[in-house]
């Protein structure tokens, strides 16, 4: 039997939940709040209360056209995406529903690559990338930022492909199923949830990383991590600036995980309650 739960407990579970949003959140809602301010306002000090100028914007858009950027980051995470996805879900399912001796060891040893410092390999990378003429391609970024990404999305197709009865998958052999029609006409449908999770998560971590974005690319590839950082200068940070790129550089998938809040919930705590 559930235990009763009095409105002065959920009153300050709510209010507790609400401050710790607004501490998470607080540091993105102060970006914008700086990217309408002017340069001199900027380094002023702390102020909640912008003079709403759009100087900034302006100046980012002249110095460095934020279209190519963006859509080198659109083709970047939905590229590298449906490249995971290919290779993920036939391994998530051989690893699901054939499962052998080393299935579990191989799922950890594919996720303790992700524990290892990405500079620590940065150097062999750089030199494949430099000798096979993938530097600043987005075709090299993309293998790159899918390669980075497999393990979690390996994972989290485990998990669901795990609670997929695999009867269903049987009765399917049994009709003359080949493995190819099998794993798209009968697995997939059944894990779209799980897919588009997956999917979703691995669009935000592709379009938000970093590293490898920034040291492999210069002009022809470079996303909106370069962007950002090309407002850092040996002449000094230029704080409104440096906002409002940062603020262009977020919106789009500050909307897109606004919209898809519940499935990306329902995704990373998928299996996680029984």
């Amino acid at each position: 039997m559930a235990r009763a739960v009095s409105t002065q407990h959920k009153t300050i579970a709510t209010a507790a939940a609400w401050i710790v949003a607004l501490l998470i959140f607080f540091p993105i809602l102060y970006t914008i709040i700086t990217s309408f301010k002017s340069e001199q306002e900027a380094i002023q000090g702390f102020n909640l209360f912008p003079s709403g100028t759009t100087e900034s914007y302006t100046a980012v858009e002249a110095q460095n056209g934020y279209f190519k950027f963006f859509l080198n980051s659109v083709f970047l995470a939905v590229g590298s995406t449906i490249l995971a996805l290919l290779v993920a879900i036939p391994a998530a399912w051989s690893m699901a529903f054939s499962p052998g001796k080393w299935t579990k060891d191989i799922l950890m040893w594919m996720l303790s690559t992700k524990m290892m410092p990405a500079v620590a390999v940065l150097f062999p990378i750089y030199l494949i990338f430099r000798d096979t003429g993938l530097l600043d391609s987005r075709i090299g970024l993309m293998i790159m930022l899918m390669l980075i990404n497999l393990p979690i999305v390996v994972w989290m197709l485990y998990t669901y492909f795990r609670e997929i009865p695999g009867e269903i998958l049987e009765a399917a052999r049994m009709d003359g199923a080949s493995l190819w029609n099998e794993i798209v006409y009968v697995l997939t449908p059944m894990a779209v949830p799980g897919i588009a999770s997956t999917m979703l998560l691995n669009i935000i971590l592709a379009w938000n990383e970093a590293f490898w974005t920034i040291r492999l690319t210069t002009t022809e590839a470079a996303p909106l991590t370069a962007f950002i950082s090309s407002f850092s200068s040996p002449q000094g940070l230029f704080w409104a600036k440096l906002s409002a790129a940062s603020t262009l550089a977020i919106a789009p998938i500050l909307i897109m995980g606004w919209f898809s809040q519940k499935q990306l919930v329902r995704g990373l705590t998928f299996g996680a309650v029984k």
